[in-house]
């Protein structure tokens, strides 16, 4: 199967280095239990500025990936699976990004950063998609790709939808799509 899978909220916990910088450059706490997907407390040139700050090469490459995330890929990759990480980071961030992903152990087959992940993994014959943003789940579902996310309180509804595989975390994201890829191993 070809498995896209995002970075932040996804393959680490993004939120603590984003709200660290809400917190440090506007003093305005934003706690990660009461976020949505529109982050109400700042304008959007302030969610910009925290966005470029959190994806400066030092933030993105003192992340620590979720427990499991790295293991399961690697059994995903092992057993043949392509394994296509996409991000919204700028282009300038991939060079860091792929530091940290080989840092941390991630096999891949391909790295993309870009603001359109549903275009490339469409050229890519993407079949799974693992992302935390609803927008994303909703538009590659759409596009007719199967989707997966670690469950996160701006993406519960979309958890609630029967088309998508949601997890507590990375382990019960790895059992949930065990069947499904199981099924299409090479």
């Amino acid at each position: 199967m070809r498995i896209a899978i995002d970075v932040d909220s996804t393959l680490h916990h993004y939120w603590d280095q984003f709200a660290a910088a809400a917190k440090r450059r506007f003093g305005v706490e934003l706690p990660y239990q009461d976020q949505m997907w529109r982050i109400e407390a700042l304008r959007p040139e302030q969610v910009q500025a925290c966005v470029e700050e959190t994806h400066r090469d030092e933030q993105i490459l003192a992340a620590d990936p979720y427990p499991g995330a790295v293991e399961a890929i690697t059994a995903w990759h092992a057993a043949g699976h392509y394994i296509h990480i996409t991000t919204h980071r700028r282009a300038d961030a991939h060079s860091a990004t792929e530091r940290w992903l080989d840092r941390i152990g991630v096999p891949y087959d391909d790295l993309y950063c870009s603001g359109d992940k549903i275009a490339r993994a469409k050229e890519l014959g993407i079949e799974l998609l693992i992302d935390d943003s609803p927008v994303n789940l909703l538009a590659a579902i759409d596009a007719g790709i199967q989707v997966a996310t670690i469950a996160h309180p701006w993406n519960r509804e979309v958890c609630e939808d029967e088309d998508v595989v949601c997890g507590a975390d990375w382990l019960e994201l790895k059992r949930r799509l065990a069947p499904l890829l199981e099924k299409t191993t090479a």
